[in-house]
């Protein structure tokens, strides 16, 4: 295969919509409808044509949807090579061998504003994708669909089911509102090209039109989750020393109802350096919690901003055009296994890369198609697949401000699904198993029409099996025609999917290729642009099926980050990330296998195999021996001391609602024990047999985003092991701090039960 390389001149051109960052705001010019598909190659054409017609066959079929990525882009192989490969394998290989010529067509469906001549540079100690290019995310996302005569179709929909509100944006709609509020933050704040705000805010459309201002401008948008508490605030503050803060008067959170931000971010502001303070906070009140601003604090009223703004009849701001290795936003990774990490996104590669994974793996393909991700967009999913992705492709997205369950029931999901002709899903296990305590078998999808669903996507952390074929089945009877449910897998690291299954891949005639056989409990093959690799603990390959840890060769595609915030010299990144395999690998800090057909099995973090008479077992294949059982709703497995194996597998147990509370159904502990026990020994083995089990409603501590804090709840035992009863730390990122407090006491329970009768289940009856 021929290599591909982008050539362009390097003379600047001003594109409409852009502007110089060091000139004022430009006359906006007359639209043009030429930025959505990849042009023929031009020599003489405006800045912002194709960068070349490139040497890969782009193909098509007229039964898919026009848009910026119709069209599919297949590598050249030889008959053979496809005789012997599905797409998704011929796409991945073609990537690794050429990464250059893989990457470009994707680069080139793009609006540059300086088109790049190289598309990957290697050094021997990093990579840089689209050296010398010039472009701008939001114009890409927002003015070229409008440019194209695009300005109609819906951009946003916001569905708050927690404050009964529904609002639709068109991508006019949506672009007026940014525009208006980058001047905001241009002529009010004095934000310029590589200033940083910080971005605490609910799941609103000022939310997503802050992040697109940010982007607008070339300024680096650092959100962080709202309602994260005010220490762990501070330290974002800190280490990201924003020039303003773009926050709101509240949150909704369901049960939990209104949540006030206002006295968090003062709080977060007071405990910050000095040096770190913003200079200006914007509030965005709410009718739920209106406040009022103190200016001499620099607090700003967001609605009166805009209103002023608005009168001076400015004209709209045009975008800053950025180099390619430009931040776009930094974000923070979860903290969950140590220090929280300011990972650094850039700006083309970022966008190049999502332009591939939008479509071929998640099928949305243009105007027309839905995408509804139940996420939030303070992780990198709510970056990727609520807000930049979706918009890239001049689709839908769907913003839902609620809970998987309470708000108002377990069908919440199905309901969002129907009545917006959702066509793609993306949710977090930990929300189906929520939805299924208390819809054990998802009756309530029986009340929704959707026969618009294409596929439900999950991600997060590990999916078990179970729900994934009862997914499947159902989802067989009430969706679109071959509608799949897909697990995959990727990280805050890798800003895009490292592993799954290509939803909309094609064979060179154009022809859609079938999606890859569904393995439950395997996150699919690796993507284009990631060489996964499994080896030991000294950096060696392990032959295929065998647990290790899974790393990958650099460099990272696209979406991959290469630098952290701040971090000087990269001495973190080397420490954090490359020093454990000599720099060969980055280290994902997973542990897994590659089967024998080459689907990737997560099993767990690193620190969660547990080391059970000289045997590595993974918690995650434990749990989903456990989950098998028809009354266990949730479980999380760690490890209890042991003084002959040296530790054993010690589960935390949550029954389903009709279980817990049906006469009939009910069990009594040993029995129970007994049966998951069983259920333990037939699919691992003897060896993984528990040394204890504790079930309990409201033990099973979780992150915001889903993932369960097996490190606390592994405190928790060994300390009560010992006979310890105190508090642990609890993490910025859980959930509920409650439910750390309900397991500290159901361990405490046990372990004194266990010292007066022997016996190693106990089920505690009532919620602690």
């Amino acid at each position: 295969m021929r290599p591909v390389v982008l050539r362009g001149t390097r003379e600047d051109k001003q594109i409409e919509g852009y502007q110089r960052a060091t000139q004022p705001p430009a006359e906006p010019q007359t639209p043009s409808s030429r930025h959505l598909h990849p042009p023929a190659p031009t020599s003489t054409g405006p800045a912002d044509a194709a960068l070349i017609q490139p040497t890969l066959a782009i193909t098509s079929t007229s039964a898919l949807p026009s848009g910026p990525f119709a069209a599919n882009v297949m590598p050249e192989l030889t008959p053979i090579e496809m005789a012997d490969k599905h797409p998704q394998d011929a796409l991945h290989a073609a990537s690794l061998a050429d990464p250059s010529a893989f990457w470009a067509p994707y680069a080139a469906s793009l609006t540059w504003h300086k088109k790049p001549s190289t598309t990957l540079k290697t050094t021997s100690k990093s990579w840089q994708w689209f050296p010398d290019g010039e472009i701008n995310a939001c114009y890409n996302l927002l003015d070229r669909h409008v440019a194209a005569g695009n300005g109609g179709v819906t951009a946003l929909i916001y569905d708050s089911p927690v404050t009964r509100t529904q609002r639709k944006y068109t991508y006019s709609q949506l672009l007026d509102a940014v525009q208006r509020f980058a001047g905001v933050l241009r002529d009010t704040a004095g934000l310029r090209k590589g200033d940083v705000a910080l971005i605490y805010m609910p799941m609103i459309p000022e939310a997503v039109i802050a992040m697109l201002a940010c982007a607008r401008l070339g300024v680096i948008h650092n959100v962080v989750f709202g309602g994260f508490s005010a220490p762990e605030c501070a330290k974002r503050i800190d280490a990201s020393a924003p020039k303003v803060i773009l926050t709101a008067s509240c949150g909704v959170e369901g049960a939990k109802g209104v949540i006030p931000y206002k006295p968090l971010v003062e709080a977060a502001v007071a405990a910050a350096s000095p040096k770190s303070r913003p200079s200006k906070v914007i509030y965005f009140s709410r009718p739920q919690c209106p406040i009022t601003v103190d200016r001499s604090k620099g607090e700003y009223d967001w609605a009166t901003l805009l209103h002023n703004y608005s009168l001076g009849g400015k004209q709209p701001v045009a975008c800053v055009p950025l180099r390619s290795s430009d931040p776009h936003y930094m974000i923070y990774t979860s903290g969950t296994t140590g220090a929280p990490k300011g990972i650094v996104r850039e700006t083309g590669p970022h966008i190049a890369g999502l332009a591939f994974f939008i479509n071929t793996m998640f099928g949305i393909r243009g105007p027309g198609d839905v995408i509804f991700t139940a996420s939030d967009i303070g992780w990198v999913v709510g970056h990727s697949y609520i807000v930049y992705g979706p918009l890239l492709a001049g689709a839908t997205t769907v913003l839902f401000e609620g809970k998987p369950v309470g708000t108002p029931d377990a069908g919440t999901f199905w309901r969002v699904v129907a009545e917006h002709k959702v066509n793609v899903m993306f949710t977090a296990p930990t929300a189906l198993r929520a939805m299924r305590r208390s819809d054990p078998d998802f009756d309530l999808m029986e009340k929704y029409d959707l026969s618009c669903l294409r596929a439900l996507f999950l991600a997060g952390e590990r999916s078990e099996p179970q729900i994934i074929e009862l997914l499947q089945e159902h989802l067989k009877q009430k969706a679109g025609p071959g509608c799949t449910v897909i697990d995959h897998w990727w990280s805050t690291e890798s800003g895009s999917p490292i592993s799954g299954l290509l939803r909309n891949s094609t064979y060179p005639d154009g022809s859609v290729a079938p999606v890859l056989p569904i393995k439950p409990g395997s996150a699919g093959k690796p993507l284009p642009g990631w060489d996964v690799r499994i080896v030991d603990d000294d950096g060696k390959e392990v032959p295929r099926g065998a647990m290790g840890n899974i790393v990958i060769k650099t460099p990272l595609g696209p979406t991959g980050f290469r630098q952290l915030w701040g971090d000087e010299g990269n001495k973190r990144l080397q420490t954090s990330y490359l020093e454990r395999f000599q720099g060969r690998y980055l280290d994902t800090g997973d542990a897994g296998m590659i089967d024998q057909d080459g689907y990737i099995n997560v099993m767990s973090r690193t620190d969660d195999i547990l080391n059970v008479a000289g045997h590595r077992l993974s918690t995650s294949s434990i749990e989903q021996a456990i989950i098998a059982h028809d009354g266990v709703a949730e479980c999380a497995v760690v490890s209890v001391p042991d003084d002959l194996k040296g530790h054993m597998p010690f589960a935390f147990i949550t029954l389903s609602t009709a279980t817990a509370h049906h006469p009939s159904l009910k069990i009594d502990d040993e029995t129970l024990f007994n049966e998951v026990n069983a259920l333990v020994r037939k699919d691992i083995g003897g060896i993984a047999s528990l040394g204890g089990m504790i079930c309990a409603v409201g033990v099973i501590p979780k992150t915001r985003s889903g993932k369960t804090l097996r490190r606390v709840l592994r405190e928790l035992v060994e300390n009560g092991s010992k006979g310890i009863d105190k508090a642990v730390a609890v993490p910025a990122t859980v959930e509920d701090a409650r439910v750390v407090e309900a397991a500290r006491q159901a361990v405490a329970m046990y372990f004194k039960e266990r010292g007066k009768n022997g016996r190693k289940g106990i089920v505690i009856k009532a919620k602690l």
